[in-house]
């Protein structure tokens, strides 16, 4: 069972990451991604940092899908974050 998509919260510049929340049944599980691995899975650089949430938003089927799949794997609770970095899309 996969987790449900939740909302985009945001980008926080001053811990470079874009937040969002996903739902394991009724419980919000906050996450996020930093933005050095959004940038690997886009393959860009120029992002600035106002256009993250779009970035996101490009992308937020696959950071989704690998958020869930961390958070079964890896057997968190959901008073813990899931936060994604560049080696958890490592091919």
């Amino acid at each position: 069972m996969l987790l449900q998509r939740g909302e985009v919260l945001g980008y926080d510049f001053d811990r470079s990451i874009v937040e969002f929340t996903m739902v394991d049944q009724s419980n919000v599980i906050l996450c996020a991604i930093s933005t050095a691995a959004v940038d690997d899975l886009e393959r860009r650089r120029d992002v600035k940092p106002d256009q993250r949430v779009d970035q996101f938003m490009r992308l937020r089927e696959v950071i989704e899908e690998r958020a869930s799949r961390k958070f079964f794997e890896e057997h968190a609770q959901a008073n813990r974050p899931v936060l994604l970095r560049s080696n958890d899309f490592a091919r």
